[in-house]
């Protein structure tokens, strides 16, 4: 517990700023939290998405893995992960050797089964150098997922940590391309490790900048078994509970404000509602513009949000340059899917016949993600196309968890289903073209869905009501940009920014940098996303700078 009454500000209102408001309320501090929307939790909430159907979407993250018990014991959340049972399945795309009624399911609970299925489609001998693969990538996340939540190792105390015998060198000294492609022979399989290294990324497998490499180590080292779970209730179980955390502590939770402005010295501005409007002191808007000095400032949002905030002008020659290098550390990054989420009154029939839609839909469902067509589609989006066939993935929520749909839902049969297509850059689309593009990458979504089913999906969507009170198909898709006008993530851009790696190459200077929550000036601390260990939903980021917050605090008290 501080001595005194430090101030903390804490910009946006996700997961990750309730984390981090919990734990500097609960030491003490007085923290105010600014968020923008009318409620908190940012991307990690959950939304009646379709009118007249009862039904609780995860609507923009969906799955966890990076959420560490420890902060759910610390904070005392009641927040319950489901484990999935099948870890994926992948039907076999046309002109595929092993036929076009065919499809790989990896099955956590039987191996057995899983072996057959390998065999089932001409790929008995990946079997071994799959298993292989991810028992390495399992002793990697066994020694690096305690770290996330502790000052950051460097890189030569990291290795020794993971072994020989982990995936280390495989992931962090070459393109995953060739980790990939010495591990196992069908190109179907080879899909299957890939995409770990795709969601959310768009690069090259054999990229020399290593962003897939990046990507990947974070979609395996999640509870140091790469397990990614189901959030019962939904998403929004995990920031309501950090929301309650945060208020239970004595955090000041402000919604419906526009920061404007933030200092280097602690000052921030925002502009607040009242019944609906803009306060600020521009036009014939009531209310009032306010500002305020904080000892601290936590950004949760992305870092080029904050580069804005801090503005192209300083008042001194050292704001100049520490506030120049913020605005070339943090340029516009770019995002690279399109979110699809629907309501089914019952799963699709497969062509796979071997294999029930419980099943195949349990985990996670690959669709046209062989090694090949991910390398195509790369192609073709780097060339100003939309892939065809898209590759997409799916998540059925209400398999694992079905109290996300009301009793009649439930009793019906009905299901949730979430796609998440890839390879589809920001730089596709634009002001002009958003909403046609929306409709043609909808339309390649299910195109794409149809082409590995065994029957057409549309005519499976449940009818909720429209805009107009007319009956509208429960179908809703988000592109990078409508991603970036509701959540303020530029460029759709789900991690924020880029990834890094979660240690460093040498000994930190201090606090902030110790725990990977520095910016270029001292009295603004990252606390989102794009802090060096954050992405996904994990709270990691809020965790790590509310402790790098302490330190610095606990050293300037008298």
């Amino acid at each position: 517990m501080l001595a005194g009454k430090p101030s903390v500000a804490i910009i946006g209102g996700g997961h990750n700023a309730l984390t981090a408001a919990a734990y500097l309320a609960r030491a003490g501090v007085e923290v105010t939290v600014l968020e923008r929307l009318p409620h908190v939790g940012g991307a990690a909430v959950s939304t009646s998405g379709f009118a007249g159907l009862d039904a609780r979407l995860s609507r923009y993250s969906y799955l966890v893995s990076l959420l560490p018990e420890q902060i759910i014991r610390d904070l005392g959340l009641d927040v319950r992960l489901a484990r999935r049972r099948y870890s994926s399945y992948t039907p076999v795309p046309h002109g595929h050797p092993a036929g076009a009624d065919r499809g790989l399911l990896i099955d956590a609970g039987d191996e057995a089964a899983t072996r057959a299925s390998f065999a089932a489609i001409g790929a008995a001998g990946d079997a071994d150098g799959f298993g292989r693969f991810y028992d390495r990538t399992t002793r990697l996340a066994a020694a690096l997922f305690p770290t996330l939540t502790e000052p950051l190792p460097t890189r030569d105390a990291a290795r020794a940590a993971a072994g020989d015998a982990s995936a280390w060198s495989e992931i962090v000294d070459a393109p995953i391309a060739d980790a990939i492609e010495r591990a196992v022979a069908d190109d179907l399989v080879r899909g299957v490790i890939a995409t770990d290294a795709l969601i959310g990324t768009f690069a090259a497998l054999d990229d020399p900048g290593l962003e897939q490499n990046r990507c990947l180590l974070y979609h395996v080292i999640g509870g140091g078994t790469g397990d990614w779970d189901v959030p019962i209730g939904g998403m929004g179980r995990v920031s309501g509970g950090l929301e309650a955390a945060a208020r239970a502590a004595g955090a000041t939770i402000l919604t419906g404000v526009t920061v404007t402005s933030v200092t280097p010295d602690g000052e921030v501005t925002w502009e607040e509602r009242f019944g609906g409007s803009l306060v600020g002191s521009a036009g014939a808007r009531s209310g009032t513009e306010l500002t305020a000095q904080f000892d601290l400032v936590l950004s949760a949002v992305a870092p080029h949000v904050l580069a804005g905030l801090l503005g192209t002008e300083a008042d001194g020659a050292a704001g100049d340059a520490a506030t120049s290098a913020a605005h070339a550390a943090w340029p516009r990054p770019e995002g690279a899917q399109v979110k699809v989420n629907m309501l089914l009154r019952r799963l699709p029939r497969l062509r796979d016949r071997s294999v029930s839609p419980e099943a195949a839909f349990g985990g996670t469902f690959h669709i046209n993600e062989t090694y090949a067509q991910l390398g195509a589609a790369h192609a073709a989006a780097s060339a100003g196309r939309v892939p065809e066939p898209l590759p997409c993935e799916i998540y059925c929520h209400s398999l694992t968890d079905p109290t996300i749909l009301g009793d009649e839902l439930r009793a019906s049969g009905a299901h949730t289903l979430t796609v998440f297509g890839l390879h589809v850059p920001d730089r596709l689309l634009n002001d002009d073209n958003n909403e046609r593009m929306r409709g043609e990458l909808e339309r390649a979504v299910l195109v794409s869905l149809d082409s590995v089913l065994a029957e057409p999906i549309e005519p499976l969507l449940l009818q909720g009501t429209g805009p107009d009170g007319t009956a509208a198909p429960a179908i809703e898709t988000k592109t990078t940009l409508d991603i970036e006008a509701a959540l303020a993530m530029p460029g759709g851009n789900i991690f924020h920014g880029p990834l890094s790696w979660p240690w460093l190459e040498s000994e930190p200077t201090g606090p902030a940098e110790a725990w990977g929550v520095e910016t270029p000036h001292e009295r603004i601390l990252m606390a989102g996303s794009g802090a060096r260990r954050g992405g996904a939903v994990s709270g990691i980021g809020g965790h790590n700078a509310a402790h790098a917050a302490l330190e610095l605090l606990a050293a300037s008290l008298p």
